[in-house]
């Protein structure tokens, strides 16, 4: 992987984690960084699904790819922001 690969991946996955983090109600208590990390793998796991139901063919831009995407990084900010949220010190 090269550093562009890197960066590329960086910033789709900031663009899909806030697609994801927008389509979820309510405010998600988690930090940028960890709505980053949640889009980058969403890209991945939306682009595998994607390409296993035959929704990405080819190279180039596919709508339903992105659908799948911001699906998946809805879902894991909906369950990241609810196990984040509820760590908290007892005392």
């Amino acid at each position: 992987m090269t550093v562009t690969g890197i960066i590329t991946a960086i910033i789709v996955g900031l663009i899909i984690g806030a697609l994801g983090r927008l389509v979820v109600p309510g405010k998600q208590p988690i930090p940028i960084w960890l709505t980053i990390i949640i889009g980058i793998v969403a890209a991945f796991i939306g682009s595998f699904i994607a390409g296993a139901v035959g929704f990405a063919t080819g190279s180039g831009f596919h709508i339903g790819e992105l659908i799948l995407q911001v699906v998946v990084a809805a879902l894991g900010v909906f369950l990241v922001s609810g196990m984040y949220g509820r760590r908290s010190v007892h005392r």
